[in-house]
């Protein structure tokens, strides 16, 4: 019998250029369909058609979630509210809400990884609107939660909400329901948020990384400064899965100024597709452009799509697209 041909997934995921000006594109949202390798841009992320007024200089569109028929999708400060055809119905922002990067769905809410403020900001998927926060910091003693309002009336860093300090560069969270997991940057470990606002440190990672989420019998997670995606179990055992590397006479836009982050190899971007016997894909992202389907039953990589060879242009969130 001649075993089934994987049926690859589509995936919507959204980019960021660094360091682009005025008047250039800051990314954009496409959607990514691995079995004909046709990528299609829905939405351009331009000062052609987009009032930037505030929102300084981290524009780009990040992290991804559904909730019956719309798309949310997480920018600087502020959570837009797409129509399946890519037009924005309502967007919503917070004095809390800075630097956002990743968001996760649980219980109908959403929850916001504030990276400017140490923040996780949940938004009632049924208020339409950011009822709760928590703030995290590392002490001597271990982590630390501190349960805030988001819409103190005295803005941030009154109202008992935090101060925009970036501390750990908050950039993932996941959730399920055994509740949150966090991390980021410098957070050196994956956090475990309860109920209550209880946090405790669940596993020790390396310093740089995204996208940290349980899997399986351990963690895995982009660690991006060994340009790696990797897949790391509790018996000491890995996966590790390289980044893809172009020729340096491919890329396009090498001269980066101050933007020392922008450079090929900067992995960021995680999808886990389930799979049957063991075999789950996962899509990880990362720069220029690319995202890379991988199985982590047999290790083998499956395949790849590119949609652009500037080093500045980065892939940030991924996920399953559910319509049609």
């Amino acid at each position: 019998m001649t075993k089934p041909a994987i049926v690859l997934p589509r995936l919507l995921t959204t980019s960021v250029v660094r360091g682009s000006s005025q008047g250039e594109s800051h990314g954009g949202i496409y959607r990514v369909d691995f079995n004909t390798q046709q990528v299609d841009q829905l939405v351009d992320w331009n000062t052609a058609d987009i009032d930037f007024t505030g929102r300084g200089w981290d524009r780009g569109l990040r992290g991804i979630e559904f909730h019956g028929d719309e798309i949310y999708i997480a920018a600087s400060d502020e959570l837009f509210v797409y129509d399946q055809n890519f037009k924005i119905r309502r967007s919503f922002r917070n004095n809390y809400l800075k630097h956002c990067h990743e968001i996760s769905k649980l219980d109908r809410h959403l929850y916001l990884t504030s990276t400017g403020h140490d923040s996780i900001l949940a938004f009632d998927l049924d208020k339409q609107a950011f009822v709760w926060a928590i703030h995290l910091a590392m002490t001597e003693n271990g982590p630390v939660g501190t349960v805030y309002d988001p819409n103190g009336i005295q803005g941030p860093g009154g109202a008992k909400g935090p101060a925009a300090l970036n501390t750990l560069h908050l950039n993932n969270i996941h959730t399920d329901a055994r509740g949150l997991f966090v991390s980021g940057m410098r957070t050196r470990s994956m956090l475990h948020v309860a109920s209550g606002g209880k946090v405790r440190l669940i596993v020790d990672l390396p310093e740089g990384i995204h996208n940290a989420r349980p899997y399986g019998e351990g963690v895995i997670f982009n660690d991006t400064a060994a340009n790696c995606l990797r897949y790391a179990r509790r018996d000491g055992t890995q996966q590790v899965f390289a980044v893809p590397l172009y020729d340096a006479s491919e890329l396009t836009h090498t001269e980066l100024g101050d933007d020392k982050l922008a450079r090929q190899g900067f992995g960021r971007g995680l999808c886990i597709i389930p799979g049957e016997n063991g075999h789950d894909l996962v899509a990880a992202g990362s720069s220029p452009s690319t995202i890379s389907l991988y199985d982590l039953g047999s290790g083998a990589t499956l395949a790849r799509v590119n949609f652009s060879m500037d080093i500045r242009n980065a892939i940030h969130g991924l996920e399953l697209w559910p319509f049609d």
